[in-house]
């Protein structure tokens, strides 16, 4: 009662602008983060400007996991954070040193305009460049300041010795020319006894040496190590690289000054092999637990080449590979070598806990790639990869069988030569799985009959997705039987049933063949889900959750 009331104020201190020089004061720090939250869901983008550029404490953490139906931020405040995180780096109020962007973006387009992944990637190296370039002008201005005393003093010093007030020891013999000399030699050394400081001392003498060959390298090298050494503010943050944002991304990482930009998960779609390596060595080595790389053209020798530097990455637990073009066929020269680089590489990555490969080619080579891994995986995705019997043989006795929490096998061709392997996977899983997606993978009522008890005996599930797979309202009724006997799960995906597609589908259609192919228009769709809903109901469940829409079903939404 107490929280909901601290938001409901601050939600109504947020909402007018106007009043915010009365308040912002003598707001204590505790009250900050409501406020700040308010004015993100108020969108209010002035108030989070304000708020940030003030913010009293050593972290902000902005994004993360959202609840179900919460939309993301607004765009316009996400970029009144950014404005306000440049202009705090001068305000004396502002105490924050980690700004952590982690799980911020959106879908692209989305509802409430929220910002998309690519476009938060730019505007924060946006905020970088832009912050960089504030603080070397600032640091000229400060050098220009310092020149002009600097200038300054040496005036006074010359109007002192011309009115005979300059004051200095002088031995009893020493004549006119003695003098001279002296008053020449005190004069040429009265910078190094007024100028205080390392760098005035280096303007000097570049002052009396005059322009020298690569002066201007070395200054730009001692400016950059000293932007580096004075870092403020470290943004941690999910990155989106593409070839658009690929110039862009590889300036800020490279580039010293206030804002220090890490990153947790990068996603790179769509660029070179030697433009990914550039990424990772740019990236600070601690704190990546993540790469996904998608629709770009790796190659075997690309991806044996990445791997490497991938295992620098001591925290590195994920990796995701969708359609990077690998293709192992028989009749491909160099293939065994090629296989034994890719087993070399993976068996560096000392902690990855999630593999993903989406579309790989890869029929028969599972064991060659997973019993490299020093250890066991927790979530394992392996849809459109063309598996083979023994490639299912081996998974259901590997050391990771006993672990996973989440599987995808989707795409994947079943049949009764692979049902014993997949009940085996099943029953070493059962203890384990939460998450099991079998979508796509031809099976029909007979398969589904032989594979229920099986599923019925993973304790743990609690999402299950069967989508495009050729199953009639009798298959489905008999899913869901099995489903509301099943404590722990709370979803269940499943395809549309035979019956209600218009004729002319073929015995055993494909899942290409299901997705394309229109419904029936003049049976009523709806009937099968109150049939399947009837069911749960009859049970006396009230925790599962019965959907057919492949698009919009999210299986994070019940952790």
């Amino acid at each position: 009662m107490v929280l909901t009331l601290v938001r409901l104020c601050a939600r109504e201190v947020v909402s007018d602008h106007s009043s915010s020089p009365g308040w912002l004061r003598w707001v204590p720090s505790e009250l900050f983060a409501p406020l700040l939250e308010a004015a993100f869901s108020s969108c209010r983008p002035l108030a989070v400007g304000e708020l940030v550029q003030r913010w009293p404490e050593r972290s902000l953490r902005v994004g993360g996991r959202r609840r179900q139906g919460q939309a993301g931020p607004n765009r316009l405040c996400i970029q009144a954070l950014l404005l306000a995180v440049v202009r705090g780096l001068s305000d004396r109020r502002c105490a924050m040193q980690i700004l952590d962007l982690c799980g911020l973006q959106g879908d692209e387009g989305g509802m409430g305009d929220p910002m998309g992944g690519w476009s938060l990637t730019v505007a924060l190296c946006t905020m970088v460049v832009q912050a960089r370039a504030g603080a070397r002008k600032q640091k000229r201005r400060e050098g220009e300041r310092e020149r002009k005393r600097f200038s300054a003093l040496e005036r006074e010093e010359d109007i002192k010795r011309e009115r005979g007030q300059y004051k200095k020891e002088q031995e009893p013999d020493g004549d006119e020319e003695s003098s001279d000399t002296e008053r020449m030699t005190l004069s040429g050394s009265v910078g190094d006894e007024e100028i205080k400081g390392v760098r005035r001392r280096m303007e000097l003498e570049r002052q009396r040496d005059g322009p020298l060959a690569g002066l201007g390298d070395s200054r730009k090298e001692n400016e950059e190590k000293e932007l580096g050494s004075n870092v403020l503010v470290h943004v941690r943050a999910d990155l989106f690289v593409n070839a658009r944002s690929w110039e862009r991304v590889r300036g800020a990482l490279n580039s010293s000054g206030p804002l220090k930009l890490q990153c947790r998960y990068l996603r790179v779609e769509e660029i070179t092999v030697s433009s990914i390596r550039t990424l990772l060595d740019l990236l600070p080595h601690q704190g990546l637990l993540g790469v996904d790389v998608r629709y770009s053209s790796l190659g075997v020798a690309g991806l044996a080449e990445l791997l490497p530097l991938l295992s620098t990455f001591p925290a590195l637990h994920s990796l995701r590979l969708h359609y990077c073009n690998l293709d192992f066929r028989r009749d491909h020269p160099g293939q065994d070598e090629a296989l034994r680089d890719l087993s070399r590489g993976l068996a560096q990555l000392q902690e990855l806990r999630r593999l993903s490969l989406t579309a790989l080619r890869l029929p028969g080579q599972l064991r060659v790639l997973l019993s490299s891994l020093p250890q066991p995986l927790t979530i394992l995705e392996l849809p459109y990869l063309s598996l083979t019997p023994s490639d299912l043989a081996y998974l259901s006795c590997s050391h990771h069988a006993a672990t996973l929490q989440q599987l995808d096998l989707s795409e994947n061709r079943l049949d009764e030569t692979t049902l014993p392997s997949i009940r085996r996977l099943l029953s070493q899983t059962s203890g384990s799985l939460q998450h099991l997606s079998l979508s796509g993978c031809g099976l029909t009522d007979g398969l589904l009959g032989l594979l229920l008890p099986s599923l019925g005996g993973c304790r743990a599930l609690k999402s299950l997705a069967l989508a495009l797979n050729p199953l009639s309202v009798s298959g489905l009724t008999d899913l869901v039987r099995m489903a509301v006997r099943m404590p722990s799960l709370r979803q269940l995906l499943y395809p549309n049933p035979l019956e209600d597609y218009q004729p002319g589908l073929p015995d055993l259609p494909s899942s290409a063949q299901l997705l394309d192919w229109p419904l029936d228009e003049t049976t009523d769709i709806s009937m099968t889900s109150s049939h399947l809903n009837r069911v749960v109901k009859d049970s006396g469940r009230t925790d599962l959750s019965l959907t057919c829409d492949l698009l919009n079903y999210d299986k994070d939404l019940v952790d």
